[in-house]
């Protein structure tokens, strides 16, 4: 049996998946019978095809959540609750299952699906704790003349575009403070990872979600169908993740209906080390926010700014962590780093490296593309890199370290903030003083302080400038599914 006969074998053994559309409540063929292929990125090989939604079919999509609206917002918030609820814990029972669907399509290494899979049925957990907090007020006008009366409603039908490198999470990110407001969707996956966006939804189905309330509509042609719905008068809501490119574009599209937009669009993470960080704990929190999936996050830490006196000890022990990593399929037990997804993301690493060290870099671990099948590109760390150099400028999404050396902590924040993106920044420092003045100076809408990860579902997730607009998570998560309407009473 060759591995493509064997990995098809695996998702024909796998109980959720669909790849039909997913509108109404039911698996469905493209309107025009269209289909595209998924691949294996360990292989570069079909992995399977899946339906190819047209206009057509986005309008379908959006007739099924404007057919359920209603009654889905006048669910009971304790019912609604459940079925998150039960979503979370058919996630869990089925976790390894689907952690193998998200490393098939996507290539990260298992152990990195796993952590995935139980992030993200975290949050279909935390918004099942929310769903029951939709919390309104009560007060008297400060003239004394009346009652201001404030409650939520749901803001209705949310198209979700979701990216490929957290096919999982970044679906139920979003699906899950929806429901959870009373908000009926439709859920447009990557094209390059639809197979767990799908599994998604039969996940849902089988938690009690009814026909309607989510929609799943992959599709190649994104920029139609996603626009076609954006230009539906009953389309009220956009919460994207992807580039900040196709941010840009997407707000426009939306200003045409004035939709309520949630984007959460690219970054370019600086990491800050100080001479008085503890190493040790500073190479650890690296390796977590630089290889976490790969490099291919949008919180990866993008650019090293390393205080000089450590400048060398830091790159040597970086160099040996990365430099030891296990490059492979991803679906093996002992790989620790997938391919990229698909050859055009490896391509775009490669060059970027290329470039960099063109203009002086030297690369003291990896900087090449193995020669072997797939989308793959070695752990790499650079050192000499110059302040204003074109890697530093563009998100590397891929395993590449650059480090620049620094000398005082206002040069740090300065080349820091020398950014148009403002997602997430990290600060590494024994000095607790320093380490808040520095994340208060982090131009970002988070920091990781002596910490190498920052997403959590109970957090608020979100940047500033060109990283986007609103947040995901928390308490606000789902206030960005709610539309304030004030009532003047008199009684």
């Amino acid at each position: 049996m060759t591995r493509d006969d064997s990995l098809r074998g695996e998702l024909d053994d796998f109980e959720h998946l669909l790849t039909d559309l997913w509108i109404g409540g039911k698996s469905v063929p493209a309107s025009d019978g269209g289909r595209f292929d998924v691949l294996d990125p360990a292989t570069g090989q079909v992995l399977t095809s899946v339906a190819n939604g047209t206009v057509d079919d986005a309008l379908a999509a959006v007739d099924a959540a404007h057919s359920a609206a209603a009654a889905w917002a006048a669910t009971a918030p304790r019912e609604r609750s459940e079925i998150l609820r039960r979503a979370f814990e058919l996630m869990t029972a089925h976790s390894e299952q689907l952690a193998r669907l998200v490393t098939l399509e996507n290539g990260k290494a298992l152990p990195d699906a796993r952590g995935e899979v139980a992030y993200a049925a975290e949050f279909f957990r935390w918004y099942a704790e929310e769903a029951v907090r939709g919390i309104g007020e009560v007060m008297t006008a400060p003239a004394g003349k009346n009652k201001i009366l404030v409650l939520q409603q749901p803001v209705g039908i949310c198209v979700l575009v979701t990216p490929w490198n957290f096919p999982a999470a970044m679906a139920t990110r979003k699906i899950g403070p929806a429901l959870a407001a009373g908000c009926t969707v439709v859920l447009k996956p990557a094209s390059d990872t639809p197979l767990t966006a799908l599994a998604m939804a039969k996940i849902l189905d089988e938690a009690g979600v009814p026909p309607g309330v989510v929609n799943v509509l992959p599709a190649r042609r994104s920029g139609p169908t996603v626009s076609a719905m954006l230009h539906d008068p009953r389309v009220r809501k956009l919460s994207f993740t992807g580039s900040t490119e196709v941010g840009r574009v997407l707000l426009k599209e939306a200003a045409d209906q004035v939709i309520n937009c949630s984007m959460e669009l690219g970054g370019n993470a600086p990491f800050l080390v100080f001479a008085d960080a503890d190493l040790d704990a500073a190479l650890d929190g690296a390796m977590v926010a630089k290889m976490r999936n790969g490099g291919e996050a949008c919180t990866a830490a993008n650019r090293f700014y390393v205080e000089r006196s450590i400048a060398e000890e830091f790159s040597r022990g970086l160099a040996e962590r990365m430099g030891a990593l296990r490059v492979g399929p991803g679906i093996d037990a002992d790989t620790q780093v997938g391919p990229m997804v698909n050859d055009e993301t490896a391509g775009k690493v490669d060059e970027l490296v290329r470039g960099a060290v063109a203009e002086g870099a030297t690369a003291v671990v990896g900087g090449r593309r193995p020669d072997r099948p797939g989308f793959y590109y070695e752990p790499t760390v650079l050192s000499g890199v110059q302040p204003g150099s074109a890697i530093l400028s563009e998100e590397i999404f891929g395993p590449v370290a650059p480090i620049v050396v620094f000398d005082t902590e206002d040069e740090a924040i300065r080349l820091a903030n020398d950014t148009e993106y403002g997602l997430v920044s990290y600060v590494f420092t024994g000095d607790l003083a320093r380490g808040l003045r520095v994340s208060e100076a982090m131009e970002s809408g988070m920091v990781g302080l002596n910490r190498g990860v920052v997403s959590d579902p109970a957090a608020p997730f979100g940047g500033t400038k060109q990283s986007g607009v609103g947040r995901e998570g928390g308490h606000e998560g789902m206030l960005d599914y709610l539309e304030s309407k004030y009532i003047a009473v008199d009684w």
